[in-house]
């Protein structure tokens, strides 16, 4: 049995030393869930110690990278979480995730397909090169969508790559970034047609697949060292403030306007 074959929402398939990561839900726009968030959290273990692997390529399946957090999961949920039965949120498993992205020494390889907001943008911006579709939107709209604190990685990235007031207003206002506005604030490294994106991935995940090897890897280690500093410094303040603005009346009213197809009424409480 693959190492692999026991991933549900995630598809991955190896050749040539690159192995191509699919976020795996296209009929819900690759929205993350419960199982999605464990798969994430746990295959950056499995691509490092696959030996046939030396560059890692993350996409999404159909039209989009990722909605991010699945907020019709939340609305049906009794306390608004995207949560299974019987499980509670656990704010850690975003810092997981980011720790093992930063840490995963091969090179990583975001191809935004389609729109990447929430979680899913914080993963594909934390990749090492991000090529975006020119027709795709990257945001964070943990507060404007769902009443919640960018806790899970949007408050460590954003600002490093468009600076400290941009990524404030970014952030508070929820703003949707297309593809050409994204490479000129530094945000993505390239933005090229819809049907080049997958095709200018592959290629340069290739050319550092049939690289160096070490030299590349520990570049890599030593320029994330900014990142897990700044990961070190923030991240668990943000998590712990997201998880207070889970029981916060605006969250709650946020995934209720969504289930409802309105325009939220936050009153600030």
């Amino acid at each position: 049995m693959s190492r692999y074959e026991r991933y549900q929402d995630l598809q991955v398939a190896v050749a040539n030393k690159v192995a191509t990561v699919t976020l795996n839900r296209p009929d819900r726009r690759n929205a993350i869930n419960q199982r999605l968030i464990r798969e994430l959290r746990t295959i950056w273990d499995d691509l490092a110690d696959d030996p046939a692997v030396n560059v890692v390529l993350v996409t999404g399946a159909g039209d989009y990278f990722s909605v991010g957090g699945d907020v019709k999961a939340m609305s049906e949920r009794p306390g608004g979480d995207v949560l299974e039965e019987g499980e509670v949120h656990d704010p850690m498993i975003s810092r997981r995730i980011v720790n093992r992205l930063l840490e995963l020494d091969k090179p990583i390889i975001s191809a935004i397909n389609g729109d990447a907001i929430g979680l899913a943008a914080t993963v594909a911006l934390l990749c090492d090169v991000v090529v975006m579709s020119e027709e795709a939107r990257v945001g964070d709209t943990h507060v404007s969508r769902v009443g919640l604190v960018a806790g899970d990685g949007g408050t460590v990235i954003w600002p490093l790559l468009v600076g400290v007031n941009r990524a404030k207003e970014f952030l508070m206002r929820g703003t949707l970034l297309k593809g050409h506005d994204a490479e000129r604030l530094g945000l993505v490294n390239h933005c090229v047609p819809k049907a080049e994106v997958l095709a200018t991935a592959r290629q340069i995940a290739q050319e550092l697949a049939d690289g160096p090897t070490w030299a590349i890897r520990w570049t890599k280690l030593s320029v994330n060292q900014i990142l897990k500093d700044r990961v070190n410094h923030l991240l668990e303040a943000s998590m712990a403030l997201e998880q207070v603005t889970f029981e916060t009346s605006d969250h709650k009213e946020a995934t209720l306007a969504f289930k409802e197809k309105r325009k939220p009424r936050f009153g600030g409480v």
